[in-house]
């Protein structure tokens, strides 16, 4: 029984405690976070567990650790090659969740078009994507009145990594249409935009302190 418990235990994704979740506590009612992480992370969605979603025992091997957020949507990879983006909006007249993945999408649309980046669409519920391969993935937590959107943009991380570590998702938009993870996702370097991330960073950030106070 105990072996069991130990087993149980191990298995269990720990709760999301990484610094873009911080901002829901904020006191302003609109706030954002562009947070560059640290290390390599797996992330899980709310409904899914780490044994049909991640290879586990190579994570295990190699130290990543597995968190699960408290919004839905599949597993996704964070490393220093990703940029996780972080809104927070509080208000008493709340749209449509999927009104806010538009909003919120089509600003982070706007400012890598900025960049001439082409070909940028939303796919799906709340992807973002250079013609018919995804760059962003987000999801989003609500709670009274909050609405918590994240997202990881893949700046430059190798699609190998991804296909190393995650399974096939359980659930997957149909423009997807079955592809492997090497066949659906890309990144802005893959694609030929091989800016820093500190500057894919510091437009994000204009254009959300242009943008977020009028929605």
């Amino acid at each position: 029984m105990e072996q069991y418990t130990n087993k149980m235990q191990e298995l269990k994704a720990e709760n999301y405690k990484l610094p873009d979740f911080s901002i829901f506590e904020s006191n302003k009612s609109t706030d954002f976070s562009l947070w560059i992480p640290d290390k390599f992370y797996i992330i899980i969605g709310r409904s899914n567990s780490r044994e049909k979603s991640v290879f586990t025992t190579l994570a295990r091997k190699n130290n990543i650790e597995i968190l699960k957020r408290p919004s839905g949507g599949e597993a996704v990879i964070l490393s220093p090659k990703t940029l996780v983006i972080a809104v927070k909006i509080t208000t008493e007249n709340a749209l449509n969740t999927h009104k806010y993945f538009e909003i919120i999408n089509q600003i982070i649309i706007s400012a890598l078009a900025q960049l001439g980046i082409k070909h940028l669409n939303q796919k799906g519920i709340s992807d973002i994507s250079i013609g018919e391969k995804k760059i962003l993935g987000s999801s989003i937590y609500r709670k009274a009145d909050t609405v918590f959107y994240h997202a990881v943009l893949n700046v430059s991380e190798n699609i190998s990594t991804i296909e190393k570590y995650l399974k096939h998702p359980k659930r997957e938009p149909s423009y997807r249409k079955g592809r492997l993870h090497s066949e659906f996702v890309t990144s802005l370097h893959s694609e030929g935009y091989e800016y820093k991330i500190k500057s894919i960073k510091k437009i994000l950030e204009i254009k959300f302190n242009e943008k977020l106070p009028h929605i």
